[in-house]
């Protein structure tokens, strides 16, 4: 049986604003945490990202195998957030959480790699300067109008990638 998830998001991360920056605090995880506690015993992976102009920009990929409340917002991952939110002035902070299905037992952490490298592989096609340091070896190899090309693609390649639902 295939391991299902579910998604939850974008839900805005709450920043502290200075005078000419941003950052994220003690606080303003708490308050988080108190805002979203249903998510926060949840297992699985999360996306931070910003929502600019109505777009949105993947900037860290993590993975929970143990909660995200204790995964999440930890130091080392803070620290790569706030790199990434000094990288734009405008914008809202936001997070996406990829919850594994709720079982007995300890959570499929097998799984859940799996997820977090297709979810790094995804967010890095988007965002060249995602903040992940492990899983981002850019392959080298493309499909040509399909996949890490450029030009027009054909006819042919076209419809493979209606046949194969890439970039529908």
């Amino acid at each position: 049986m295939a391991t299902t998830v579910s998604v939850e998001g974008p839900l805005k991360v709450p920043c502290y604003q200075g005078r000419v920056g941003r950052t994220i605090t003690d606080k303003n995880i708490r308050d988080f945490w108190r805002k979203h506690a249903a998510l926060s015993k949840g297992r699985g992976c999360y996306v931070f990202g910003i929502r600019t102009g109505g777009g949105l920009t993947p900037g860290y990929v993590g993975k929970a195998t143990k909660l995200f409340k204790q995964e999440t917002f930890a130091h080392h991952k803070i620290t790569r957030y706030q790199r990434f939110l000094v990288d734009y002035q405008k914008g809202t902070p936001v997070i996406f959480f990829i919850t594994a299905a709720k079982k007995k037992g300890a959570p499929n952490s097998a799984h859940i790699s799996q997820l977090e490298t297709f979810l790094i592989h995804v967010a890095l096609a988007l965002n060249p300067e995602l903040l992940n340091i492990k899983g981002t070896k850019v392959e080298q190899w493309a499909i040509v109008g399909v996949l890490r090309s450029k030009g027009k693609p054909s006819k042919s390649a076209q419809q493979f990638k209606k046949l194969m639902k890439i970039g529908a």
